[in-house]
């Protein structure tokens, strides 16, 4: 039975969920956490939704059987496209959370936002998840997407930082469907591990949403609501992929400043 102290679980089809996991141990540095990264299956915007339901069914098992409290889907391609069937499936066994409702959240609550870009997978932008949630809930919002399936694959093999990375960036965010946009929502976990350059192409004047630290505090009040925030206990985050990567253990470095032992499950 989940409690305070059991680990909040979390998913993705590769490192892009390492950028909410981040943020997660900044603002709940207590908190105990289990990532699975599906590298095998990497990347979900290509994949078909039935597919995507299947893979994201099976990491939810496998996370509610290490007696996760929480089943955060950080992954927006699965959050788009699973995450009814997550919940349906889930039911009541954990608290169960995505990358793109806090998002929707936050944008129609600001009142500096009017004119939104959001670039993502295809399998997401196809959903029409996000202009469906903002406008739905706030119509003077005007909201524009672009698939940018590069980016994914480029930033699993470590293509960042560089003018390949660069080249590629400037390719998609020249495209007219941003043009004239003030916020642009990074709709994939991958993109904020290179929002500065997509920053920089903007100059700075784009307000540019990463999801991390959004998600973060809705799961820090969702925890505090539900009276299940982990007592200062020692902890150790465990992390699970389907197939080693060189990439994924130097980007998990990176983000946690530690060596990260990770554990090959096929699900």
């Amino acid at each position: 039975m989940i409690n305070g102290n059991s680990p909040i679980g979390l998913f993705d089809s590769g490192v892009g969920g390492l950028t909410v996991a981040n943020a997660i141990k900044d603002i709940l540095p207590g908190e105990e956490m289990i990532y699975y990264g599906d590298t095998a299956h990497l990347p979900y915007g290509d994949k078909s939704k039935e597919v995507i339901i299947n893979y994201s069914l099976a990491i939810s098992d496998f996370l509610l059987s290490k007696s996760c409290k929480v089943i955060l889907v950080a992954c927006n391609t699965a959050s788009s496209n699973a995450f009814e069937e997550i919940r349906a499936h889930v039911a009541d066994r954990a608290i169960l959370m995505n990358v793109i409702d806090p998002v929707i959240e936050h944008i129609i609550n600001d009142a500096e936002t009017h004119n939104v870009g959001v670039i993502g997978t295809k399998a997401t932008i196809n959903s029409e998840t996000y202009p469906l949630g903002i406008q739905s809930r706030n119509n003077k919002i005007n909201v524009t997407s672009l698939a940018t399936p590069l980016l994914v694959p480029m930033i699993e093999e470590g293509f960042i930082f560089d003018d390949i990375s660069n080249a590629v960036i400037s390719s998609y965010l020249s495209r007219r469907e941003l043009s004239g946009i003030d916020t642009l929502i990074l709709g994939c976990t991958h993109y904020p591990i290179i929002k500065n350059q997509i920053s920089r192409f903007f100059n700075f004047n784009v307000n540019v949403i990463d999801s991390g630290k959004i998600v973060a505090e809705k799961l820090k009040d969702e925890l505090i609501n539900t009276n299940l925030l982990r007592k200062n206990q020692p902890c150790e985050h465990k992390f699970f992929v389907s197939d080693h990567t060189n990439n994924f253990e130097m980007i998990a470095r990176m983000f946690f400043g530690e060596k990260i032992n990770l554990t090959k499950i096929t699900i």
